[in-house]
């Protein structure tokens, strides 16, 4: 059974929360990746129409847009798409696309926001670019807290072999009790 885990505030609560998925992946995020999943969990708790949105078209909305819109219109993107790939992969398999999908897609809004903007916020996004896939294993980890795998099988190996998450390989070796090698001729490929 797990263990309930009360804070004083909502932030102080995700935290912990954020935490324990953090020692549950072995992933230890940076300050600036805690605190934005931690407020990004906080932004996005109470909006149940996430999951009717096209991600892809608001990606080229935003990519078309300019100013404050645009990099609203992208980090939203971002934000959505790590929300998906972390906590509900399922979402990927009812809309006929791996999770990897969300991976390139948030990861491609956050790069454009890194590249677009010229302040101290681009730096941010870029991290944010370059740390998506331990975000989306701390998230994954968060999800099996509660006893339940994030990923089927199936889409453990897929994800490893597409994004070189450690969290999907982890869950692979568990299910298989071997070691999971994939072989690529592809250089580019993470692992």
């Amino acid at each position: 059974m797990a263990q309930l885990i009360l804070e004083p505030t909502s932030t102080a609560q995700w935290h912990a929360l954020v935490s324990a998925a953090e020692a549950a992946s072995a992933r230890r995020l940076d300050e600036t990746l805690e605190s934005y999943l931690v407020f990004l969990l906080m932004r996005f708790v109470a909006r149940p129409d996430l999951a009717g949105r096209t991600l892809a078209l608001d990606y080229l909305r935003g990519s078309a847009a300019s100013g404050q819109l645009r990099a609203a219109q992208l980090r939203d993107v971002g934000d959505q798409c790590l929300l998906f790939s972390g906590l509900y992969p399922q979402h990927a398999e009812r809309r006929l696309v791996r999770v990897s999908y969300y991976v390139e897609l948030g990861r491609g809004a956050y790069g454009q926001l890194a590249e677009r903007l010229r302040h101290a916020g681009a730096e941010m996004y870029q991290q944010l670019c370059q740390g998506f896939v331990v975000l989306m294993d701390v998230l994954q980890a968060m999800r099996a807290l509660s006893g339940a795998p994030a990923l089927a099988p199936l889409q453990s190996l897929e994800l490893w072999a597409e994004t070189g998450s450690q969290g999907a390989r982890q869950q692979l070796r568990a299910c298989t009790d071997a070691t999971p090698v994939v072989v690529t001729t592809d250089p580019q490929k993470p692992h």
